[in-house]
């Protein structure tokens, strides 16, 4: 029987919560800072972005940083447009397959019996140890074998295969009932059906997870464009971004590197605010806290 009064867990505001706010307010305010300074810098002049100590919040706010990207961008022998194309394609088709493929994968290792099923998986675990740099070689190398060099292939294939996005989504199929499946196969599905009517629905905050881990690897990437592109029509938004500072004058760069920083960080803010439940939901079932 709920308690009066203050309640085990109100669902309005009580004073019993008041010490939950004293402690939780500050930390979400610090945890905030990173993204008031990604937003401050980009509209920070270039009297500001070089202002000795530096400057937290933008004094006097301007656009003239965009201004002079898009400019650059205007003239620039490939437009923008074009950088932008190439990595909705790249990162449409990575989060897609990738999603596809882990979820597949996952449903097998956790519902499936055969010979080497824990060696796999372990093989998988063995497979989130290694950082990018490690197999940058080998890929090369597989995308040099291939002959898949400056295509969107280039692109995609290093990066469809995700041991964490495979982890994740196995250790919430776990949680399904095998009954379930079992009562689906009495009634005649077959593994197709059964993964695509029964898993499928049931692992939805799983599969927005992975998707979200995926955009962040491709939205973000460079190694695909700097090692396995030379023709500049292929590259993504993410290259053409990271190298306005390095391309341009010094001074002036640095005001659309701050603008490039904004505009890659967003979507990865925005999707992440819309799938944030569903990101706590997979945690709480993988057992990650």
């Amino acid at each position: 029987m709920a308690l009066k009064g203050s309640g085990i867990n109100p669902k309005k505001f009580h004073r019993s919560q008041i010490k939950f706010y004293i402690f939780l307010i500050p930390f979400a305010v610090f945890m905030m800072l990173p993204i008031l300074f990604i937003v401050n810098h980009a509209f920070k002049p270039l009297d500001e972005l070089y202002a000795f100590p530096p400057r937290f919040f933008v004094y006097k706010p301007t656009f003239e940083n965009f201004q002079n990207l898009f400019e650059l961008a205007n003239t620039s022998g490939i437009p923008l447009s074009r950088y932008l194309l190439n990595s909705l394609i790249v990162t449409s088709a990575v989060v897609f397959l990738s999603v596809i493929i882990s979820s597949m994968a996952g449903f097998v290792l956790s519902k499936k019996n055969f010979k080497g099923k824990f060696t796999l998986f372990e093989i998988n675990n063995a497979a989130l140890m290694f950082v990018p740099i490690a197999v940058i070689i080998p890929r090369f190398l597989t995308v040099s074998f291939l002959g898949i060099d400056n295509t969107f292939f280039a692109h995609i294939l290093p990066l469809l295969a995700m041991p964490v996005g495979l982890f994740l989504i196995k250790q919430f199929i776990d949680q399904i009932p095998d009954s379930l499946i079992e009562a689906a196969i009495i009634d005649g599905a077959s593994d197709f059906k059964i993964y695509w009517k029964i898993i499928l629905p049931l692992i939805k905050p799983a599969i927005a997870t992975a998707a979200i881990l995926a955009f962040q690897l491709v939205w973000n990437d460079l190694e695909t464009s700097t090692l396995y592109t030379t023709s500049e029509n292929m590259r993504t938004l993410a290259f053409f971004m990271n190298t306005l500072a390095i391309e341009t004058n010094v001074v002036v760069g640095q005001g659309m590197a701050a603008v490039a920083s904004l505009i890659m960080f967003v979507p990865n803010l925005v999707l992440f605010i819309i799938l944030q439940s569903k990101v706590m939901n997979t945690m709480s079932h993988s057992g990650l806290k």
